[in-house]
């Protein structure tokens, strides 16, 4: 019987004793919460890119943490029909979803965004796989009309 009682005291006791090793107690951050890697402590806001004709994509080159959550926003101003592709950068990522005027699309793969005319688009995603990817102007060869980022 003595027996029995200690092992449901470890069993018991195995929960908190887990709780004891977690060093994520960041005093003052939230954690993720019930919602994992989509919850609002894990999003991050990426800088707008830009679709104009002869006019750079992004002022710089773009960071990103495998596991978090990103919101991009792309903005054409009609000035030209332009894409954006990257089909390699999009494997690298968990497409949440993309956002045009107030439709919310959940796709299952993305290989390019094309703008016949003026507007806006967001996507939200999660970067998954490490490497180093482009996001650039169809058919464009020059440094200004594509976007480096890095998946770390």
């Amino acid at each position: 019987m003595k027996n029995a009682i200690l092992a449901a005291l470890a069993l018991a006791a195995m929960p908190f004793a887990a709780l004891a090793g977690d060093d994520d107690d960041n005093k003052g951050k939230a954690g993720m919460g019930l919602a994992g890697v989509l919850s609002k402590s894990n999003r991050e806001a990426l800088p707008k890119l830009t679709l104009s004709a002869g006019q750079p994509v992004a002022k710089g080159s773009l960071r990103l943490k495998s596991g978090r959550y990103y919101t991009l926003e792309i903005k054409a101003d009609g000035s030209q029909e332009l894409a954006l592709e990257g089909a390699g950068f999009f494997r690298a990522i968990w497409v949440n979803e993309i956002v045009i005027e107030g439709i919310e699309i959940r796709p299952l793969g993305v290989d390019s965004i094309e703008f016949d005319e003026a507007g806006e688009a967001e996507i939200s995603f999660v970067a998954i796989k490490p490497g180093s990817y482009h996001l650039k102007v169809h058919g464009s060869k020059g440094d200004t009309q594509q976007v480096s980022i890095t998946i770390e």
